[in-house]
């Protein structure tokens, strides 16, 4: 047992120096981890900022000109003013996402209590903005006209009062949840690509001739190739959370970042077998990336993190509970977002450790045949 200990730190050590004279494999660890964290997490937004809206006023009363003003940056541009035949060219161009057209006499119709109908157009091909930008539109519209029918008398009681409280991003900032999900989405592709580069690496230079010389056995080099790969990735997502994350982005994370590391650790486990696995089926280093595609789209966009699995067909979400990346998601918000301790995210732990371990024989077995044959 000593010998084999000895035999996978020995060998895991030199994946780390293999890995230290690969100056594009350093580079891609370095931006994935560093620069599209930070870049992705502080341009990619969720949240309503600089849309442009157009108003038709064909109204022109002190109701209208209020809504129009109350449209403020950052969430709108300024608003702009065109005649209702301008409509249709506004939206065609993609000049304006929204166009609100309100109609002559809504102020005396308000008033009376005839209840007026304004009328929104969105533009649905900014489909993210068009959502919620409507939501805010919408709340700001509602606003606007109570107000002014209650004549700005604040001690007039609304029938009904929505009094929303948000819980683990306070003020709905984006950059908190894009970042924890750049680290995922950068987990689940270097774990792949490191350790399915590291066994084509060395068919392609020959050196796995000169592991079957040596008194090593295929699980060995196996293990090493994991422990190794895994082990740089975990240093990385450990810069990545502390400098970028936390400092630079400034996420507020409420539990614990060991805890997550930890549970990274089981992750990579799972996923560095599944890199292996697959490495094993391509015999050239653009094989094996184009094998992985697959496999990585779908675990990313039907984990849970971009579009919530409720959303799903039920058999989908059945199906997903198979991919170790739905269990890590789930893992990580809980942890990073909730505050959550070990006592409540085990279950997510044990069954990525379970199909790691699934994952696991399955490539010790791919990888025992290659070696066989190479032999």
């Amino acid at each position: 047992m000593r010998q084999r200990l000895e035999n996978i730190f020995w060998l895991g050590v030199k994946e780390l120096y293999s890995l230290a004279r690969d100056p594009v494999l350093l580079f891609l660890i370095g931006f994935v981890f560093i620069v599209a964290v930070h870049t992705v997490a502080t341009n990619v937004k969720t949240e309503l900022k600089n849309a442009s809206i157009a108003i038709v006023d064909e109204d022109d009363s002190n109701l209208s000109r209020a809504i129009q003003n109350a449209f403020l940056k950052p969430y709108f541009k300024t608003p702009a003013r065109i005649h209702i035949d301008e409509i249709d060219a506004a939206m065609d161009n993609g000049r304006d996402v929204f166009v609100l057209d309100i109609p002559p006499n809504f102020q005396a119709d308000a008033l009376s209590g005839r209840k007026p109908t304004a009328q929104l157009m969105v533009d649905a091909t900014a489909m993210t903005l068009a959502g919620n930008g409507a939501a805010y539109i919408r709340a700001i519209f509602d606003r606007e006209l109570a107000s002014f029918v209650s004549h700005g008398n604040p001690h007039v009681v609304q029938p009904i009062t929505l009094d929303i409280r948000t819980k683990f991003n306070l003020n709905l900032d984006s950059s908190w949840f894009m970042a924890v999900m750049q680290i995922i989405t950068d987990v689940t592709l270097l774990s792949m690509i490191l350790t399915g580069a590291a066994v084509i690496r060395e068919r392609e230079h020959g050196t796995i001739e000169h592991l079957l010389v040596m008194p090593v056995t295929a699980g060995e080099i196996m293990i090493a190739k994991i422990w190794a790969n895994g082990l740089a990735i975990v240093i990385a997502v450990t810069v990545s959370m502390y400098v970028i994350v936390k400092g630079v982005i400034g996420v507020e994370i409420s539990g614990s970042i060991a805890l997550f590391l930890f549970g990274t650790a089981i992750y990579l486990y799972a996923m560095t077998a599944l890199g292996i696995a697959l490495s094993t089926f391509a015999k050239t280093m653009p094989q094996f990336g184009l094998l992985t595609i697959p496999f990585f789209i779908v675990m990313i966009m039907l984990s849970g993190g971009t579009s919530p699995q409720e959303n799903m067909p039920r058999a989908l979400q059945v199906i997903m509970q198979a991919a170790p990346s739905t269990h890590y998601t789930r893992f990580s918000q809980d942890v990073l977002f909730r505050g959550a301790g070990l006592d409540v995210v085990w279950p997510h732990l044990l069954v990525t450790a379970l199909i790691g371990s699934v994952l696991f024989a399955v490539a010790m077995l791919r990888f025992r045949a290659t070696m066989s044959s190479a032999s």
